[in-house]
């Protein structure tokens, strides 16, 4: 009986283990879909490649030889070579986890780390380049500070905690973001003559969004998965884990929406989504150790440090970092992990056996070790990298998206084409506000350049708008008689050379702006009358309203009748 008590309870955390192993490596789309979402379009099959690959490259590596780097017992620094895993782990696997569950939940972990770092490298770094130091990090560097953490290493006998990977994982993948990112420079167009970052948008927010939902989710099996056992009370503690991890994303997740709307006057999406990543990476280390009033404070402390270290990162350091990873992961799995010690309840200090101010201590020494392992390690090989094959793709693959150039992808994206915006080519930055007469508002300029040949004079009327205004103009010109219309969605800006608004904190020059054009022939209706209407409807006092032009019309053709000029123009009886 107690054989088949204890089968079962085996059975048990094995399933919920490899549950989680699932969730884990459902991550992989998660973060391939922020990336691509907070990126250009002309670069997103080169964002999903790489977020295939890392994952794929990395798994037969860590079995290589990673895993016994990490989890070997040669020493407490370094785990031990052990190629293809074949020796003899028991000792280090969780009651009831079989060897194998447990290593494809450690190997979903560290392809976790690894796709980190592609975020803030993107639409610059050569796709061969690329799957070298991924590799790397796959194959050495993750591993040996994972043993110093959670093999056995010299920072898991000091008393380190990071229970789900703050450090372990998030801030490994963001301190090699960092590094990268700066070795590798910014984005062309990135920054002004004056050093100025200018704002370059993301290709679609619902997919960074989609992503970021299908994040916190599988954040429930990274954090609440880390039990790695639902038996001997840790059902009750995965509980408690969901909760807290559940509690600190949404928490950062307001709190960024706040600050934002404060600091931008409108509450940013971008760095809102970003905020609800923060607060999951910083409660990562301390979800089991911490109350939720505490996971609650971790959360607002997320907040305020993903908005001000993206914007220091971005404007001080001058790292062009598209998706945010160095301060969603980097910072905010180094803040994570040092608050746990803070805020650490009084139940879990009592089993450490250490005072608060020696387990915050030990939570420093062990984010600053990691921190210099990372940095050494990485540096290398990305100047290695540099100066061998090279890390950056030539100035035109840039421009012209790596899809084409290293993939032979004309566009992810069927039909897509690509907009005819660009990275500020306007001197002038700043929108002219204020209440102005109607004639200025909405001028309207009149062309002749020949005199009509019909017996009745015809005029063509194009107006120019905002889109927002089109449904009030359709209405009014068909009270006053016009039946017929052209519009088209067209891009353009007048005199104020684009309306400023704020992506993640940096103005955005959004230089050709989204209006629509309506042409109109009339030579019933009095021209007077259609402009005066249209005048009426579009004015707000503002410029940008719009603006009318006026052309006289040679002839007009009805091509079914044949019928020109003025019958051409008519409705059928």
């Amino acid at each position: 009986m107690n054989n088949n008590i204890m089968e079962l309870f085996s059975d048990v955390n094995t399933m919920w283990t490899l549950i989680a192993a699932a969730l884990v490596f459902f991550m992989q789309a998660g973060f391939a879909m922020v990336e691509t979402g907070f990126t250009r379009a002309k670069n997103a099959g080169n964002i999903i490649m790489k977020n295939l690959m890392d994952f794929s490259i990395g798994t037969p590596l860590y079995w290589l030889v990673g895993f016994g780097i990490m989890f070997g017992t040669q020493s407490a620094v370094f785990g031990g070579i052990d190629l293809f895993t074949t020796g003899d782990y028991s000792a280090i696997l969780p009651d009831g986890v079989s060897f194998y569950t447990y290593f494809i939940f450690q190997t979903v972990f560290c392809a976790t780390a690894a796709t980190i770092v592609s975020g803030a490298m993107a639409e610059r770094t050569k796709f061969s380049s690329y799957c070298i130091y991924s590799a790397i990090i796959s194959l050495v560097i993750y591993p040996v500070s994972g043993h110093w953490i959670w093999g056995g290493g010299w920072l898991a006998q000091m008393g380190f905690h990071d229970f789900a990977g703050s450090t372990a994982v998030h801030m490994v993948g963001g301190i090699a973001a960092l590094i990268g990112a700066k070795i590798l420079g910014p984005r062309i167009g990135k920054y002004d003559k004056n050093g100025n970052p200018r704002a370059i948008p993301g290709h679609s927010i619902p997919l960074g969004a989609l992503g970021v939902f299908i994040l916190w989710f599988c954040w429930f099996g990274f954090n609440g998965g880390s039990t790695v056992s639902m038996t001997d009370g840790n059902a009750e503690l995965a509980g408690k884990v969901f909760f807290n991890t559940n509690l600190a994303a949404a928490v950062a997740t307001v709190c960024v929406m706040i600050i934002t709307w404060v600091r931008y006057k409108k509450p940013d999406v971008s760095m809102t989504l970003n905020g609800s990543l923060a607060g999951l990476v910083a409660i990562t280390a301390g979800c089991d150790a911490v109350n939720p009033w505490a996971a609650a404070i971790i959360g607002i402390f997320s907040g305020f440090a993903v908005v001000f270290g993206i914007e220091f990162v971005d404007k001080k350091l001058k790292i062009d970092d598209p998706v945010g990873a160095v301060g969603v992961h980097c910072i905010n799995g180094a803040l994570g992990t040092i608050l746990t010690g803070v805020f650490a309840s009084n139940e879990f200090l009592a089993d450490t056996g250490m005072s608060r101010i020696q387990f915050i201590g030990t939570e420093v020494l062990g984010v600053a070790a990691t921190a210099l392992w990372v940095t050494v390690t990485i540096t290398i090989v990305f100047l290695a990298i540099k100066n061998t094959i090279g890390l950056r793709v030539t100035p035109e693959e840039e421009i012209s998206g790596l899809d084409l150039p290293e993939h032979g992808l004309v566009s992810a994206y069927a039909d897509f084409a690509r907009p005819l915006t660009g990275v500020g080519s306007f001197s002038k930055k700043a929108e002219k506000t204020g209440t102005v007469p109607m004639d200025d508002a909405v001028p309207v300029q009149v062309k002749t350049d020949r005199a009509p040949a019909s017996d009745t004079k015809m005029t063509k009327i194009e107006i120019l708008m905002k889109q927002e205004r089109f449904e009030a103009l359709k209405d009014a010109m068909m009270d006053i008689g016009i039946t017929g219309m052209t519009v088209t969605n067209v891009l353009g800006c007048g005199l104020q050379k684009g309306k400023p608004e704020y992506y993640r904190g940096v103005p955005q020059e959004i230089n050709l702006l989204p209006k629509v054009q309506v042409e109109i022939v009339v030579c019933k209706i009095p021209v007077r009358t259609v402009i005066e209407t249209a005048k009426k409807v579009l004015y707000t006092g503002h410029i940008g309203d719009g603006k009318i032009f006026i052309y006289d019309v040679e002839n007009a053709v009805k091509v079914r009748t044949g019928e020109e000029g003025y019958d051409a123009l008519q409705d059928v009886e």
